[in-house]
Protein backbone atom coordinates (compact mmCIF):
# COMPACT_ATOMS: atom_id res chain seq x y z
CA UNK A 1 0.00 0.00 0.00
CA UNK A 2 3.10 2.33 0.82
CA UNK A 3 4.32 1.53 -2.74
CA UNK A 4 1.21 2.44 -4.21
CA UNK A 5 0.69 5.55 -2.19
CA UNK A 6 4.33 7.10 -3.13
CA UNK A 7 3.40 5.74 -6.87
CA UNK A 8 0.27 8.04 -6.38
CA UNK A 9 1.87 10.87 -5.15
CA UNK A 10 4.70 11.57 -7.54
CA UNK A 11 2.38 12.23 -10.02
CA UNK A 12 0.12 14.75 -8.02
CA UNK A 13 2.85 16.45 -7.15
CA UNK A 14 3.85 17.08 -10.25
CA UNK A 15 1.00 18.76 -11.38
CA UNK A 16 0.46 20.94 -8.71
CA UNK A 17 4.49 22.20 -9.08
CA UNK A 18 3.41 22.60 -13.10
CA UNK A 19 0.54 24.22 -12.23
CA UNK A 20 2.07 26.79 -9.34
CA UNK A 21 4.64 27.77 -12.48
CA UNK A 22 1.96 28.80 -14.53
CA UNK A 23 1.30 32.37 -13.48
CA UNK A 24 4.82 33.07 -13.20
CA UNK A 25 5.26 32.04 -17.07
CA UNK A 26 2.86 34.58 -18.16
CA UNK A 27 3.50 37.15 -15.76
CA UNK A 28 6.27 38.32 -18.19
CA UNK A 29 5.03 39.25 -21.21
CA UNK A 30 2.27 41.72 -19.09
CA UNK A 31 4.93 42.99 -17.71
CA UNK A 32 6.87 43.67 -20.69
CA UNK A 33 4.12 45.13 -21.92
CA UNK A 34 3.58 47.69 -19.22
CA UNK A 35 7.33 48.16 -19.27
CA UNK A 36 6.93 49.58 -22.53
CA UNK A 37 3.52 51.66 -22.09
CA UNK A 38 4.77 55.60 -21.87
CA UNK A 39 3.40 57.93 -19.28
CA UNK A 40 3.10 61.48 -20.82
CA UNK A 41 2.08 64.48 -17.80
CA UNK A 42 0.15 67.31 -19.44
CA UNK A 43 -0.02 70.07 -17.23
CA UNK A 44 -2.93 72.80 -18.28
CA UNK A 45 -2.87 76.35 -17.45
CA UNK A 46 -5.02 79.49 -19.26
CA UNK A 47 -4.09 78.90 -21.93
CA UNK A 48 -1.32 76.34 -22.77
CA UNK A 49 -0.13 73.17 -22.22
CA UNK A 50 3.09 71.90 -20.67
CA UNK A 51 3.56 68.03 -21.84
CA UNK A 52 6.94 66.07 -20.28
CA UNK A 53 7.09 65.26 -24.06
CA UNK A 54 6.36 65.69 -27.12
CA UNK A 55 7.65 62.83 -29.15
CA UNK A 56 7.43 59.12 -28.17
CA UNK A 57 9.94 56.95 -30.28
CA UNK A 58 7.40 53.99 -31.53
CA UNK A 59 3.87 53.48 -31.55
CA UNK A 60 2.33 51.62 -28.44
CA UNK A 61 0.11 52.83 -25.71
CA UNK A 62 0.13 56.34 -23.73
CA UNK A 63 -0.79 57.31 -20.79
CA UNK A 64 -1.63 60.72 -20.51
CA UNK A 65 -2.16 62.01 -16.93
CA UNK A 66 -3.59 65.38 -17.03
CA UNK A 67 -3.55 68.07 -14.83
CA UNK A 68 -5.21 71.27 -14.59
CA UNK A 69 -2.94 73.82 -13.18
CA UNK A 70 -5.28 77.03 -14.00
CA UNK A 71 -8.48 78.62 -13.13
CA UNK A 72 -11.15 77.58 -15.83
CA UNK A 73 -12.16 73.93 -16.45
CA UNK A 74 -10.25 72.70 -19.03
CA UNK A 75 -9.91 68.84 -20.81
CA UNK A 76 -7.43 67.41 -23.32
CA UNK A 77 -7.99 65.39 -26.32
CA UNK A 78 -6.11 63.28 -28.56
CA UNK A 79 -6.19 60.92 -31.11
CA UNK A 80 -10.05 61.21 -31.00
CA UNK A 81 -10.13 60.28 -27.16
CA UNK A 82 -10.58 63.28 -24.49
CA UNK A 83 -10.68 63.37 -20.81
CA UNK A 84 -13.66 65.05 -19.14
CA UNK A 85 -14.19 68.43 -17.98
CA UNK A 86 -11.45 68.46 -15.25
CA UNK A 87 -11.58 71.74 -12.40
CA UNK A 88 -9.18 73.31 -11.52
CA UNK A 89 -6.55 71.16 -8.93
CA UNK A 90 -7.63 68.23 -10.10
CA UNK A 91 -5.99 65.05 -12.46
CA UNK A 92 -7.11 63.17 -14.97
CA UNK A 93 -5.62 59.94 -16.75
CA UNK A 94 -6.35 58.92 -20.10
CA UNK A 95 -4.81 56.09 -21.94
CA UNK A 96 -4.61 56.14 -25.90
CA UNK A 97 -3.13 53.31 -28.18
CA UNK A 98 -1.23 54.47 -31.03
CA UNK A 99 -0.89 52.09 -33.70
CA UNK A 100 1.20 54.37 -35.97
CA UNK A 101 3.60 56.33 -36.68
CA UNK A 102 2.73 60.45 -37.14
CA UNK A 103 1.57 63.41 -35.89
CA UNK A 104 -1.57 63.63 -33.86
CA UNK A 105 -2.63 66.99 -32.25
CA UNK A 106 -4.03 67.83 -29.15
CA UNK A 107 -6.41 70.51 -27.83
CA UNK A 108 -8.54 71.49 -25.20
CA UNK A 109 -12.30 71.06 -26.60
CA UNK A 110 -13.41 74.16 -24.43
CA UNK A 111 -14.86 77.02 -27.25
CA UNK A 112 -12.30 79.42 -27.59
CA UNK A 113 -9.50 77.95 -25.48
CA UNK A 114 -8.11 75.80 -28.13
CA UNK A 115 -7.54 78.95 -30.09
CA UNK A 116 -6.47 81.05 -27.34
CA UNK A 117 -3.27 78.30 -26.99
CA UNK A 118 -4.09 75.51 -25.81
CA UNK A 119 -3.42 73.01 -28.57
CA UNK A 120 -0.10 71.06 -29.89
CA UNK A 121 1.72 68.48 -31.77
CA UNK A 122 2.44 65.25 -30.28
CA UNK A 123 4.65 62.84 -32.48
CA UNK A 124 4.93 59.28 -32.73
CA UNK A 125 7.84 57.90 -34.58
Amino acid sequence: MRKLMRYLALPVLVTALALSLVPLATAGPARQEQAAATTVKVRGTEFAFRLSTKTIAKPGIVTFVFTNAGRALHDFKIAGKKTPLIKPGKTARLVVTFKKTGKYAYLCTVPGHAAAGMKGIFTVK
